[in-house]
């Protein structure tokens, strides 16, 4: 019997998860298609995926795809970075609409119209843009970072230059802790991190003894104070693999990524942290990304037996991967 499911924004037929997997399996070979999955993404897609990772493996990750089309679960900013440095590839994404609340923080004519502020004021600095940017953000900066190598680039940046630091607002913060670097931020954030519940999260380390708390940079600081390992999402997955006695940990980030935990350090114990609801102040299960969550192994499949929604080159690309390349390789 087929059951309707709402999955994003339209009702799709639920379809055995095996069955698609099989099916998956046999487009692949028959389009040449690679499949690469961001750690945020359902456990179902990671399984069935070539590469998984963060965003800086992923994106090392794409220049190295044998095939001749790259199928990226992720978000669309994940998806305009593959095609960017595969120009000659064919880059497909299961949907269009999964974007980013940071991306989206900071359009690209806005962080231009400021940093042509920033010049009539005399300012000499360089743009350094969390990789959670669109490719026309991409366009007008001067270094790309991820969680995994944000302290390495910062450290690129000539003493002389002040540091234009986009979009994330929290990791920027956090970055100038870290490396003692001041920082003008732009007043970005992502809506999954952004809402991690201070007192839920006191109540899970009271609830669970013993517990260590892990949290990706992008939370807010009042959440970073009372965590005992900040990382990126690989850098978490080799913390919480270092660790051998069994351990319960508490996690700040994309409840997704506690599938790569599982997988990776099966010994452990992990326990998403609640977000909360800004409008009603609820204790929610937020800290799941909607964007992420409309990758569904149906899509995946759609868009391989399709070749549709398909990442098409633009312009701008080409100083997006001047960036990008100098940056990430």
């Amino acid at each position: 019997m087929s059951l309707p499911v709402i999955t994003g924004d339209k009702e799709e037929v639920y379809e055995d998860p095996l069955d698609l997997m099989d099916e998956i399996d046999e487009l692949k070979k028959e389009k040449d298609a690679s499949i690469l999955a961001h750690f945020y993404v359902d456990g179902e897609i990671q399984d069935i995926a070539d590469f998984t990772g963060d965003s800086l493996k992923l994106a090392r990750d794409a220049t190295k795809v044998k095939t001749s089309t790259i199928v990226f679960s992720g978000v669309h900013f994940m998806g305009e970075s593959a095609k960017i440095m595969n120009p000659e590839k064919r880059v497909l994404i299961p949907d269009m609409l999964a974007g980013c609340s940071l991306a989206e923080s900071c359009p690209a004519d806005q962080l231009g119209s400021f940093q042509e502020q920033l010049r009539a004021e005399g300012r000499s600095f360089e743009t350094v843009a969390y990789i959670n940017t669109s490719a026309a953000v991409k366009s007008l900066c001067d270094w790309i970072v991820t969680s995994g190598n944000a302290q390495e680039i910062i450290g690129r940046v000539p003493d002389d230059k002040e540091i234009l630091f986009v979009p994330d607002q929290h990791l920027g913060r956090y970055l100038m802790e870290v490396t003692g670097r001041k920082m003008i931020l732009w007043p970005g954030s992502c809506m999954v991190h952004e809402v991690f519940s201070i007192q839920d999260l006191i109540r899970a380390k009271r609830n669970n003894p013993g517990s260590k708390v892990i949290a990706h940079p992008e939370c807010p600081q009042n959440i970073l104070e009372i965590t005992d390992f900040i990382g990126g999402t690989e850098k978490m997955r080799q913390h919480v693999m270092s660790v051998k006695e069994p351990t319960t940990f508490l996690v700040a980030t994309e409840s997704a990524m506690i599938h790569a935990f599982e997988k990776s350090a099966p010994q452990h114990n992990f326990v998403p942290v609640p977000g909360i609801m800004v409008d009603t102040g609820e204790t929610c299960a937020c800290n799941r990304c909607p964007h992420m969550a409309r990758n569904t192994l149906q899509k995946v499949r759609d868009c391989l037996r399709d070749g549709t929604p398909e990442i098409v080159w633009q312009d701008y690309f080409e100083k997006a991967r001047a960036v990008l390349d100098k940056s990430l390789l």
